[in-house]
């Protein structure tokens, strides 16, 4: 009996699991590639590097 609850999550996973990644991966791939993302991109890569405030002597460890 359990070979045959594997063989149909297996099943399962090989079909419904392969189209839902695959949507997963469109819908990432659209997201990065629409008009005005290399502006936020280039925005969020340069947060680490604003912290121009020096750290307090109470926030060390």
């Amino acid at each position: 009996m359990e070979t045959a609850l594997y063989d149909t999550l297996r099943h399962f996973a090989d079909t419904w699991g392969l189209i839902y990644m695959f949507a997963i991966f469109l819908a990432v791939a659209i997201f990065l590639l629409r008009p005005g993302a290399r502006e936020h991109a280039a925005h969020a890569a340069m947060i680490p590097l604003r912290d121009n405030e020096p750290a307090r002597e109470d926030d060390r460890p």
